[in-house]
C-alpha cells in the first residue's frame, strides 16, 4: 500500500471520527416535512442540543435558512435572531417559538405563501453576552431540514356518527379537522344551537394536530331529515365543510288507543257491578 493511499485511508478515518463526535455534540430533531395550507399558517417543531450544555437564551442566536445558502447573508434566511437579516419577503411572517435556552427551535411561519416550499435548515450560534458577537462556536443542521408540502385548499372535516337517532334520547355526533398551525387553530362550527358542544385539541405526530368538536343533542320529531353541517374555519380565512342528513326514529304513541280502551273497560266493569248489585236488591224485593 502506497502513502498516497494509506494518507487517504487516514483522512477518511479522521474524517468519519469527526463527524461522530460532532453529530453526538450537535444534535437536532427537524421533522423532515410537513404540510402548509396556504395563506395559513404553520408550526414546524424543532429541538436542538449544543455543545455548551445550559445556556440562556440570551447567549444564543437562531436563524433557519434554505438549504444550500449562507446563513450570513440577508437573503438566505427566512429567520434571523437579527431581524435586519431576514429575507424581505419573510419579513413579520416567522417567529422562533419558545425559548432557545430550552433548546426549542421550532418555527412559526404565518401567511404562507405557495413558495415557501423550502427545503430549510436551523442554525445555532453561541454568543458573548457583550455586543451579542458570535463565538466559534456554530452549526448548521444541513441534514436535519425540513421541507414544506404546499396545501392550497384545505381538507374537509371528518364527522363519526351513528346511524340513526331516537327521538328524545341524547345523540352524539363528532367533527374533526386535522391541521398543523397549532398556535392559530381551526374554529368547528355547526349550524345548530351552541348548547352542548365540547373542544378538543390534541397532537397526533410529528407536527400534525386534530382539533375536534363535539356534539350532543336530544332530537325531536322535526329533526328527521335535519341537514347537519360543521364548517372548519382556519387561519387565513379559508374554510372546509361536511355535513350529513339526520335520521330520527320515532317513538310510537299509543295514548290514543290505551286512554280510551281503559275508560271504556272501566265503564263497562262499573255498569257490571251496578247491575250486579240492582239485580240482588230486586231479588230481596220479590221474596
Amino acid at each position: 500500500m502506497d502513502n498516497q493511499t494509506k494518507f487517504m485511508i487516514t483522512c477518511m478515518l479522521f474524517a468519519a471520527i469527526c463527524s461522530s463526535v460532532s453529530s453526538d455534540e450537535w444534535k437536532a430533531t427537524v421533522v423532515k416535512s410537513i404540510d402548509a395550507l396556504v395563506t395559513s399558517c404553520v408550526v414546524v417543531p424543532c429541538s436542538f442540543s449544543h455543545t455548551e450544555g445550559n445556556l440562556p437564551t440570551s447567549r444564543l442566536r437562531a436563524m433557519w435558512h434554505y438549504k444550500g445558502k449562507t446563513p450570513d447573508t440577508k437573503g438566505n434566511n427566512i429567520f434571523h435572531s437579527d431581524a435586519t437579516l431576514i429575507k424581505d419577503n419573510f419579513k413579520g411572517r416567522t417567529k422562533i417559538l419558545g425559548e432557545l435556552g430550552q433548546n426549542n427551535c421550532s418555527l412559526e411561519i404565518t401567511d404562507v405563501r405557495d413558495h415557501d416550499n423550502g427545503p430549510f435548515c436551523f442554525r445555532v450560534e453561541l454568543v458573548r453576552t457583550e455586543g451579542n458577537e458570535p463565538t466559534k462556536d456554530m452549526f448548521s443542521f444541513v441534514e436535519d431540514c425540513v421541507e414544506l408540502n404546499m396545501i392550497t385548499e384545505p381538507a374537509e372535516p371528518t364527522l363519526i356518527q351513528p346511524m340513526a337517532a331516537t327521538q328524545g334520547e341524547p345523540y352524539t355526533v363528532i367533527c374533526s379537522v386535522m391541521h398543523t398551525c397549532p398556535t392559530h387553530v381551526p374554529t368547528l362550527t355547526w349550524n345548530w344551537k351552541t348548547e352542548g358542544i365540547i373542544v378538543y385539541h390534541r397532537l397526533i405526530h410529528s407536527g400534525n394536530w386534530e382539533t375536534q368538536s363535539i356534539l350532543t343533542f336530544i332530537p325531536e320529531e322535526t329533526d328527521d331529515n335535519r341537514e347537519l353541517t360543521c364548517t372548519a374555519a382556519f387561519n387565513g380565512k379559508k374554510t372546509s365543510s361536511s355535513k350529513f342528513t339526520l335520521s330520527v326514529k320515532h317513538i310510537e304513541n299509543y295514548n290514543h288507543i290505551i286512554i280510551p280502551a281503559v275508560v271504556g273497560i272501566g265503564t263497562a266493569l262499573l255498569f257490571g257491578i251496578f247491575c250486579i248489585f240492582m239485580a240482588k236488591k230486586y231479588k230481596r224485593v220479590i221474596l
